[in-house]
């Protein structure tokens, strides 16, 4: 037993204490180098029911629609699709996690210090999450204080086929430490372990994590993995065989898991992935900002999603 736990323990390769310098240092030459092409953006907050949502607005993405154009013209010549993160771009290494994952800068960020974490491996985006994805999330978790994310599918916003979890640390803005939604969360009804939140006019299933979880991200990994299936189960997505059983967003930080399932990708034009469902959402221009406004961001959400 010892000797299986000893094994389990070597496939973090992280050294603790070591991940934020790496990434402060890899953004700096990322950006230098020109691997980092960072999205820019004004925001603006967008309150609804007590909660300030976070709506970023860019000008310009044509950098980030070029690179997709040129990656599906690729994959078309080829016939073979096109993955950025098989291999990956060496400039945007940041370090390895374990012998499954690795994390790399987020290249068209649009907060600073947006980190992928990718299977070494190519593994489908629409499969469910393992034990290992969790090992991967709680090492970088212990070492950032952030908010944790996937889009479990096209659906669910995910751009890439190729398997990824992503961490944006804390705060989202400069001066603003709590999360947008972190308001509602004062007011989760809880039956057993399972809670609801109820300015949410959408299915989801929430859970409470514990904080000291950090000091011992393995074991993190296993409790996290079943409170995963357990929160799937509560919103009809039956954990069975290896593909998921429908699209669906999941959000974690250090206290807190919360999973939406999807309906569709856009309402009204306007895309959502995870992060619309922590109260940030992103608009492309002015017009999408004005259509936003219009029918109210919970609105959008519940349309991307499936009424409760």
């Amino acid at each position: 037993m010892l000797k299986r736990e000893q094994k389990e323990r070597r496939a973090i390769v992280l050294k603790p204490g070591t991940l934020w310098k790496r990434v402060s240092e890899q953004t700096e030459y990322a950006l230098r180098c020109g691997a980092l092409q960072t999205i820019p953006t004004e925001y603006e907050f967008v309150e609804q029911n007590g909660i300030n949502f976070l709506v970023r607005i860019s000008s310009n993405l044509a950098r980030k629609d070029e690179a997709k154009k040129q990656q599906e013209q690729k994959s078309a010549t080829s016939g073979k699709e096109v993955n950025p993160f098989l291999p990956y771009e060496k400039d945007l290494f940041v370090a390895d996690i374990s012998d499954t994952h690795l994390c790399i800068l987020n290249k068209y960020n649009v907060v600073p210090h947006h980190l992928l974490i990718i299977t070494r491996d190519f593994e489908d985006q629409d499969c469910w999450l393992t034990l290992q994805d969790f090992e991967a999330l709680w090492t970088c978790l212990a070492e950032i204080n952030g908010l944790a994310f996937y889009n479990g599918g096209k659906i669910a916003g995910s751009s890439q086929r190729h398997k990824h979890l992503q961490l944006v640390p804390f705060p989202f803005v400069p001066g603003i430490n709590s999360i947008p939604i972190e308001p509602a969360l004062s007011c989760v009804k809880f039956q057993g372990s399972l809670g609801k939140i109820p300015a949410f006019p959408f299915l989801h299933a929430f859970a409470k994590l514990a904080p000291a979880w950090v000091n011992s991200p393995l074991d993190a990994a296993k409790v996290t993995l079943e409170c995963y299936r357990t929160l799937l189960e509560a919103v009809g997505l039956p954990f069975e065989g290896n593909r998921q059983t429908g699209a669906y967003n999941l959000l974690a930080t250090r206290e807190w898991m919360l999973i939406v399932p999807r309906s569709q990708e856009s309402f009204e034009s306007i895309s959502v992935n995870s992060l619309g469902f922590a109260g940030t959402m992103f608009v492309r221009n002015h017009q999408q900002l004005e259509l936003l406004k219009k029918y109210t961001p919970m609105t959008i959400l519940k349309n991307v999603a499936y009424a409760s």
